[in-house]
């Protein structure tokens, strides 16, 4: 697990620190806590969620989440390496070279591409398997992300589905005027709930989980690209400048200059 990014870390203090020292400023945090609004807003949520998508759904998301919160470091230039060392030792000792690479590899979807190469196959069957495979951990995340997007669209609904709650047992005492306002302010709690969640945590998530898969599917795309024309057999140079269009060019690096 990678260590938390700075964005992430300087956009969680600056949301949620500056949003409770501006309610500290004014009438204190104190006013602003109530289990039960707290209990409608997220019990709500998680149980509209889970109505929405299956259980598996909940499990796959949660180490997505540690990817999103927790990144690796970038892989590009440390995979276009890897995938030029197995260009060359092919070119020099055939597919058999990397056989023993593919049991210590930890990286699931590589480990595909040396099995693939090991196994002599086309550059067309390997594209295939390799695309296939990608789509479905596209799907996957895509999940994700909508998780979390329907969190955030669940969690103001419940939020002013709790403030009409109260609005409904304030009305049915209205023999004690001066009870109206405090009545009031805690039924409005559960709005507040709700927009502080969904803006603060679960759509912020989900924007997070988008960005990080479109890292992934990029390094993936990358991958399939080196691989393929290793199958190919083409030149490591010219798979290097295939590698290479994948960034911008103020990062390109080749290991031939």
């Amino acid at each position: 697990m990678g260590r938390i990014d700075f964005a992430t870390f300087a956009g969680v203090v600056a949301a949620f620190g500056l949003v409770f020292y501006a309610i500290h400023l004014g009438s204190g945090v104190e006013p602003f806590f109530d289990a039960k609004s707290l209990l409608i807003v997220v019990g709500g949520t998680i149980g509209a969620t889970l109505i929405n998508f299956p259980m598996n759904d909940f499990r796959r998301t949660l180490p997505l989440l540690k990817t999103a919160l927790f990144p690796e470091p970038a892989q590009v230039a440390q995979r276009t390496s890897r995938i030029l060392d197995v260009a060359r030792r092919i070119r020099a000792g055939g597919p058999s070279a990397v056989h023993a690479d593919i049991a210590h590899e930890e990286d699931s979807f590589f480990r595909t591409c040396l099995e693939l190469l090991a196994e002599e196959e086309q550059e067309e069957e390997i594209r295939n398997v390799l695309e296939i495979e990608l789509s479905f951990l596209e799907d996957r995340h895509r999940r994700g992300a909508q998780l979390f997007q329907t969190m955030g669209a669940v969690a103001p609904a419940m939020g002013l589905i709790g403030t009409l709650i109260g609005l409904v047992a304030m009305l049915q005492d209205l023999e004690n005027p001066g009870q109206i306002g405090p009545a009031m302010a805690l039924a409005l709690l559960t709005t507040f709930y709700g927009a502080m969640f969904a803006n603060l945590i679960f759509l912020p998530i989900a924007g997070k989980l988008r960005t990080r898969s479109e890292e992934e599917f990029l390094l993936k795309e990358l991958t399939i690209e080196g691989i393929v024309g290793v199958a190919q057999g083409i030149n490591p140079r010219m798979i290097e400048r295939r590698l290479l269009s994948f960034l911008p060019p103020e990062k390109r690096r080749s290991e031939y200059e």
